[in-house]
């Protein structure tokens, strides 16, 4: 990873299905994420998906592209927009996108994340930091040299 570098992008489908496994797992359910009638009488598009379930799926890209969850040092986003998840059999793709910037201390990179739902940037203010990728052993400079 080297500064001014965009990662791939991760596509993350999420469905009312996953949305029930979320609920299951946390133990968050509160009915605006299962129930149409709850959501939209609060305000909200529908049913929409919690919001760590989505600050998890770029968390997922994060550790992706980081090379394991044992090189992020640190995480942060806030939430800017829910992400409404249809009562189909498709659902709705949340992507996950970043820009990766200059160490912010010796031996780590920040990378910015852009997190969409179709033109709605639903995370705002999403980073995290990074150790840099340490070379394969034996992939220094001299690697392969002839002795």
């Amino acid at each position: 990873m080297l500064p001014g570098e965009r990662l791939p992008a991760r596509t993350y489908r999420v469905t009312r299905g996953d949305l029930v496994r979320y609920a299951g797992a946390s133990g968050d359910f509160n009915p605006i994420h299962w129930s149409e009638r709850a959501a939209t009488a609060v305000g909200l598009p529908g049913v929409i998906a919690h919001g760590m379930y989505t600050m998890a799926l770029a968390g997922r890209a994060l550790v992706d592209w980081a090379g394991g969850a044992d090189a992020v040092v640190d995480f942060g986003v806030r939430f800017t927009r829910p992400v409404a998840v249809p009562d189909d059999d498709t659902g709705v793709d949340v992507v996950v996108g970043g820009v990766v910037k200059p160490a912010v201390e010796e031996g780590c990179l920040r990378i910015d994340l852009t997190v969409t739902c179709g033109t709605d940037k639903v995370l705002g203010q999403a980073r995290g930091v990074v150790r840099e990728p340490r070379p394969a052993a034996g992939a220094g400079a001299d690697a392969g040299a002839v002795r």
